[in-house]
C-alpha cells in the first residue's frame, strides 16, 4: 500500500517519499513493473465496496457492522480483513456526542410505576413500547421530536415533530403508532416523567386504547435506554453532522433517517445485525 500511495504522489520527487517511507526506490520501481496479484485487486475492489458502503449507511457503521453488512449482500470475506481495509482507506465511523434533553418539572396526574427490568426486552411484537422527546437543531430554532419505538424490533412505530415539545406532540406520536400497530389492551407503554406523559389528556389517551402506564424513576435516565439509543443514532448518524437552515429541510431528512435507514437497513447488534423490518419478518419461535 505504501507503493500504491507513492504512485499517487505528485507533489514530492519517488526518491524522497521513499525515504519517507523507509522503502527502497528500487523496490519501488520493481513494484511498478509488476502486474497486481489477484488478492491486490482483489483488496481493491473490496476497499472501494467499503468506502462504498460506507456512504450508504450514513458513514455510521463501525468495522463490525461494515463486515455483516458486505456478508449479507453475498461478499465472503473476514471480519479482519475488512477492519484493516476500513483502516487503511481512513474511513472511520461519526462519533457519538453529549446532547442534552429538553424536560418539564410540571406534572398534571401521578406518576406511573416504573414496569420495565433489565434487560430490557419484549416477548413479541407491540407488548412493549417506550416514548420519549428529543430536539433537532435548526438555524430557523428547534424542531421537536417524539417518538414511539417498539421494544421487540427496535422499529419506531409512531413520530411526530414540531416547534413546540407539548403534550399534542407527544399524542400525535402515540395516535400514529396506534393507527400503524393495533397493540394488545394489557400492553405496556414506558416514558419518563416528563409533563407530557403525565399530562391528562395523554393517560386518557393510554387508557382508551388499553395500554399500561410506566414510567422512568425521577434521576434514572437509563430506566429508558433503548429511546436513549435511538435518540444517540439520529444525533450520531444524522443530526450532529448537518446544518439544517429550516424546520422544513429538518422534517424532511429526518423522516428519510427513520423510514428508509433506521426501520429498514439500518444493522441493530440487538437484533443479532438484522434491521427492524427484517426481524419483524422472521417466524417467531414460541414456547
Amino acid at each position: 500500500m505504501k507503493y500504491a500511495w507513492i504512485a499517487g504522489e505528485r507533489s514530492h520527487p519517488v526518491r524522497v517519499l521513499c525515504r519517507a517511507l523507509q522503502v527502497s526506490p528500487s523496490g519501488y520501481y520493481a513494484w511498478r513493473s509488476r502486474r497486481p496479484s489477484a488478492r491486490t485487486l482483489d483488496n481493491l475492489r473490496l476497499a472501494k465496496r467499503i468506502e462504498q458502503l460506507h456512504g450508504e449507511t450514513r458513514e455510521a457503521y463501525g468495522a463490525e457492522r461494515l463486515w455483516r453488512a458486505l456478508r449479507l449482500q453475498g461478499e465472503s470475506c473476514g471480519r479482519h480483513r475488512v477492519r484493516r481495509l476500513r483502516s487503511e482507506q481512513a474511513i472511520q465511523s461519526r462519533r457519538r456526542r453529549r446532547y442534552l434533553r429538553t424536560r418539564s418539572p410540571y406534572q398534571r396526574v401521578p406518576a406511573a410505576p416504573n414496569r420495565l427490568t433489565w434487560p430490557f426486552t419484549s416477548s413479541g411484537p407491540d407488548r412493549v413500547w417506550v416514548a420519549d422527546i428529543t430536539y433537532v437543531p435548526t438555524q430557523q430554532g428547534w424542531l421537536y421530536l417524539a417518538a414511539v419505538l417498539d421494544m421487540y424490533s427496535r422499529r419506531i412505530v409512531g413520530w411526530a415533530m414540531s416547534e413546540r415539545p407539548d403534550q399534542a406532540l407527544a399524542s400525535d406520536a402515540l395516535t400514529m403508532a396506534l393507527a400503524r400497530r393495533h397493540p394488545p389492551r394489557d400492553a405496556i407503554h414506558h416514558s419518563d416523567q416528563g409533563s407530557q406523559y403525565t399530562s391528562r389528556a395523554y393517560q386518557q389517551q393510554l387508557q382508551a386504547a388499553g395500554l399500561i402506564a410506566s414510567m422512568s424513576r425521577k434521576g434514572m435516565p437509563y430506566d429508558n435506554a433503548v429511546m436513549e439509543s435511538f435518540f444517540a443514532s439520529l444525533k450520531q448518524e444524522l443530526t450532529h453532522h448537518e446544518r439544517f437552515v429550516d424546520r422544513d429541510t429538518a422534517r424532511s431528512q429526518v423522516f428519510d433517517y427513520i423510514e428508509s435507514f433506521y426501520n429498514r437497513q439500518r444493522l441493530h447488534s440487538s437484533l443479532d445485525y438484522r434491521s427492524p423490518e427484517v426481524f419483524e419478518s422472521m417466524p417467531r419461535v414460541t414456547n
